[in-house]
C-alpha cells in the first residue's frame, strides 16, 4: 500500500533548494518544493495567512478565522492543517480554542527561492 507524502516544511524545501536561477532542481527537490507551493496555491488559504499575518503577533484564533469564511468549521481546519503539514504556521491549544501563528520566516523561505540574484 502506497504511504502518502508529507509535505517537506516551506523552510526545510528552501533551504535544499537555491534559487530557480543559479541551478537546476533534481526531481526530488522538485516535488517537494512543489507540495510546499501547492499548500499556498488556494485562495482560502492565502486568505488565512494574510488574516494570520496581519493579526497582532501575527497569531490568530480558530473562532475568528472561521467566522471571516462562509465555511464550515471541519473545511476550515483542513485548510489550517494543510498549512501546518506545510510548515507556513503553527497551532497552539488554550482552552478548547487551537491559535495558529506565522512560522517566522516561512514565507521569506520560500521567496529566495525565487529571487534571482
Amino acid at each position: 500500500m502506497p504511504t502518502a507524502l508529507l509535505p517537506l516544511s516551506v523552510t526545510d524545501a528552501a533551504v535544499c533548494c537555491e534559487p530557480l536561477t543559479k541551478e537546476a532542481l533534481t526531481e526530488a527537490q522538485a516535488d517537494d518544493l512543489a507540495r510546499s507551493i501547492k499548500a499556498l496555491a488556494d485562495p482560502t488559504r492565502l486568505r488565512m495567512i494574510s488574516i494570520i499575518a496581519g493579526s497582532p503577533e501575527q497569531e490568530a484564533c480558530v473562532c475568528d478565522i472561521t467566522e471571516v469564511f462562509d465555511l464550515g468549521q471541519p473545511t476550515v481546519s483542513h485548510h489550517l492543517k494543510v498549512l501546518l503539514d506545510a510548515g507556513y504556521v503553527t497551532r497552539s491549544k488554550r482552552g478548547t480554542w487551537a491559535y495558529y501563528k506565522l512560522v517566522p520566516g516561512s514565507l521569506d523561505a520560500l521567496a529566495r527561492v525565487f529571487q534571482s540574484a
